[in-house]
Parts: C-alpha cells; structure tokens; sequence
C-alpha cells in the first residue's frame, strides 16, 4: 500500500522511516503443516490494531497452493486483507507425483535449493511491497535460519509438532550417547528411556517418534530431524500450538535451551477467541483444506443420537495396508457403535476395498466419505470419540472439542503423543503397534462405555484450560500479543 505524504508546517526535520513490518510465513507443504500456519497467518490479521500495520507473505509450495486454492476458502478469507498475499515455490517434483510421506526427505532437499533465491526476489526493491523484516519458518527447515542470516532477517521458528515431541526429537543425540539407541529388535521395545529429562518412567522405547526405529543411526531421516530441531536454538524464538497448563513441565525442559518461546495455541480456538473483536472477519467455520471436504457428513451426524458416533481418520499422511483396512473395518463393525470413517482417496483403503460386512454396517449406521471438516465434526453433538493416527492437529482440536480418543500412532511424531494422550493426560487410549480387530472392538467399547466417564471427565478439564488459555489475560492470549509486539519491532531493520 503506497503512502501519500502530507504537507508539514512544522520546520522541524522528519525523523527517518522505519522499515514496514513484513513477515515471511513458510511452512513445510504437507497438510497438518501448511493448516497450523494459515491460522497463524490468520491469527495475525486479527491481532492488528490496523491493517496496514503489519504485511505478511504466505510461501506456499506450487502443488500445495493449487490444492488450497481449489479446495478450500482461502481466497475469500483473505480477500479483504490487502496487505496479505500468497507467493509460491516449486516443490520440485512433477505435477502427476503423488506427495506422500515417502518423499518428503526429496521434497525438504528440493525446497532447500530454491528457498534462498525465492527470499532474494522477496528482498528486492518493489514499489507494492516493502522488503522482509521478519521470517515465520516452519521448524522443520533450519535453511532458513541461514537465508535469514544472509539477508540480515530475524528467524522465528514454528514447530507444528507438539512440546512433548519436541522435546523428545530434541533429546535424540542424549538418547544415542547415553546407548538407548538404537533399539534392540522387537523384546526392546517396552523398555523404559531414562535420557529425555522431565517424562519420569513416561516413555518406552515404544513410544520413541517413529524414526527412532531404524537400526542404523546413519539414517538420512533421523539424521536430517535431528539436525532440524537442533538448529532451532539459533532461532529469535520458537512457536508452538499448544498451551502451557497441558505441556508446562515439558516447556520447562525446552527453556532451558529455546528461551523465548511462545505457545499460542490451540490455534483454533485462539481464532474462535479473537473473532468477535474482529469486524472484518465473519464468524463462520473456515478450511485450509488440501482436499475436498464433504459436509454431507455433517448432515447425517445431525441425525444421530447426542456422543453415540465414533469419529475414524487416521490423518492427511497414513496409507492403511490392505489387511489393516479389513481389521478395522471389522473392528468397528462388530463393536455395533455408529461410525463416521474418513478414507482419503490416495489411500489403500478406498471406496473400491470396502467389503461386503462394511458395506452393510455402513448403510445400517455409518457414513464414510473421503474427507470431511474435522473441527466441524468434533465439535459436534453426536460424536462419542475420535479414533485417530494422533497427528498433533488431530489431538489437539479433540482435546479443544472435548472428545476423548483411542490412538493408532503411524509414524514421526504420532507415537509421542498417543504416550502422553494416553498416560500423562489421561484422555485416551493408546493403541499403538497393534491393529487386530478384536482389540480394535475392545478399545472401541473402552472409549465408549467401560472408561468413557473417567476419559470425558479429564478430556473436558483440559479443554476448559484450553478455553481459558485462548481467553483475554490467558497464556496464550498474552503470548500472542508478545509475539505481534516482537515482530512489529523488527520494522525497525535498517535500509540498506
């Protein structure tokens, strides 16, 4: 936005302008990720006395933004919001390639050779836009803490993680030097870890994040996470979604080494929070979504009996295996409760591999669709419980909503969270590592009836807190308002 200069009658020499506070916003391009940093995104236009105070540009990979753009409405959303825009970068692999967890490592190394060039375009005189003062990078590219130091730009670093798991990522070099890696096979895997400071007897080996697994310490994936959240240390700050009377002592432990911390989250609800002071923002459900949500589902949910459905997603990433799908599946069934069960449509377990039983039950008392507005879902009456991969985003919109969960952990930091939902916070059942539908029908039956008084009971006092967190004078709320405060002064970067 150009600024007119107005005439002065006072002799007195102007003082020099501040540079216009920008920030970079670049997450990962994967779907938990690029979702957390919307809504940050989001959450800073709402905090703006003014909008021209601050100007922000969303990186957003060339496949991913397609996606968004198509499937969701963030055109609208930030469409009043002048001083807001998207830029893209390619991801570097073809258009027709399917984006799965199994090329990420390719996609991060990709992103690593085009992200300083993009920031140099970013950085050159422009007369609509004022060069970055500041960078919001997603936790898991440290490159950029590089780029930023180039360019003279302070780094602020986003894990979208929890603090649990970061703090257990963090600990990965204590774990390897004190010999509790790597794991020793299969009789390994409950035993207790006694190298990540602050869980006391919490985690098993077990509950390690998913790449702890690999026999060989030379792997290029914990190799390259390892690095990644060591370097968070040389960042200006660090940002989580989480709220400090769910995670306190494991933010204790990360302070000691990331001192300026801000916990801002639930993003979601921090959002619904700072909505009312917000006119130019409507109260509505809103998506940043990579896939086509189906809100038939909704509909039928209004049909249902209030928490008599069981919620199934495993989440943006996980590919069932075909024998997996048929175990649910029958797990589910033969624990006569209602269902609503997302199969994304790249997964194995598709419309196509629904058998016969599943089918039947489906018509009698479920529904499945291909992907659906989760927090709508949650939020909702009629849902009972979640059955989930426990992906941070899923468990903390369940914690937020109120709804307890049983948790089937795929990989990364999946198998932290469902040890903490299950044993630190005591609102859900941890299922990890195995996948028989006799088990899955117990665990079912425990989330519903044996233990579902004790489970709401913890699952509704920490969503209280969360309220209370994302409240006017709560953690987060505060937080918030530090971290806007801190990146408007970096406007004061000097002109070159």
């Amino acid at each position: 936005m150009d600024h007119q200069a107005h005439e002065s009658p006072s002799l007195q020499p102007e003082a020099p302008a501040r540079a216009l506070p920008h920030v970079v916003i670049f997450p990962f391009p994967i779907q938990g990720h690029v979702n957390s940093m919307l809504k940050l995104a989001e959450l800073l236009i709402l905090c703006l006395q003014r909008d021209d105070d601050l100007r922000i540009t969303f990186l957003n990979s060339e496949h991913n933004h397609n996606r968004l753009l198509h499937c969701s409405d963030v055109t609208s959303r930030f469409s009043n919001h002048p001083t807001f825009r998207f830029k893209t970068i390619p991801d570097g692999l073809p258009s027709e390639t399917a984006r799965s967890k199994d090329n990420l490592l390719e996609v991060f190394n990709n992103l690593k050779l085009r992200a300083r060039d993009v920031l140099a375009e970013l950085m050159a005189p422009s007369d609509d836009q004022p060069p970055p003062t500041c960078i919001i990078a997603d936790g898991f590219m440290s490159f950029m803490i590089d780029a930023g130091e180039e360019f003279g730009l302070p780094v602020v670093m986003f894990r979208t993680i929890s603090a649990c798991c970061f703090w257990a990522y963090f600990c990965i070099p204590r774990l390897i030097e004190a010999g509790e890696l790597p794991i020793q096979g299969n009789q390994d895997m409950d035993r207790i870890v006694t190298s990540v400071p602050g869980t006391d007897g919490l985690l098993r080996c077990r509950d390690l994040p998913g790449f702890c697994r690999v026999a060989d310490l030379s792997d290029p994936q914990l190799q390259n996470i390892t690095l990644q959240t060591s370097q968070t240390t040389r960042a200006q700050g660090l940002i989580l979604n989480t709220f400090e009377a769910l995670e306190g002592p494991i933010l204790n432990q990360i302070r000691a080494h990331c001192a300026n911390i801000y916990t801002v989250g639930p993003l979601n609800a921090h959002l619904k929070s700072r909505l009312p002071a917000a006119s130019q923002f409507p109260i509505r459900q809103s998506s940043n979504s990579l896939w086509e949500e189906d809100r038939s589902c909704l509909i039928w949910l209004d049909k249902q009996p209030v928490r008599s459905v069981v919620y199934v997603s495993f989440g943006s990433l996980a590919v069932l295996e075909r024998e997996e799908l048929t175990e649910f599946g029958h797990g589910i069934v033969n624990s006569n409760y209602r269902f609503l069960w997302v199969l994304r449509p790249d997964s194995v377990g598709s419309h196509d591999h629904i058998d016969a039983e599943l089918q039947a039950a489906t018509e009698e008392r479920g529904c499945i669709v291909e992907w659906a507005p989760q927090e709508e879902v949650l939020a909702h009456p009629a849902i009972g419980g979640f059955l989930t991969h426990s992906g941070w985003n899923s468990t903390i919109e369940s914690i937020t909503a109120g709804v307890p969960m049983v948790c089937w952990p795929y990989f990364a930091d999946q198998q932290v969270n469902s040890r903490f939902v299950s044993e630190a916070w005591k609102v859900g059942l941890d299922m990890k590592d195995r996948c028989d539908r006799t088990v899955v029908k117990t665990m079912i039956n425990d989330l519903m009836v044996e233990k579902r008084d004790d489970l709401s009971r913890s699952v509704f006092a920490k969503a209280n807190q969360a309220k209370e967190a994302v409240s006017v004078g709560g953690s987060s709320w505060d937080n918030m308002n530090r971290l806007i405060e801190n990146i408007l002064s970096m406007g004061g970067r000097k002109e070159n």
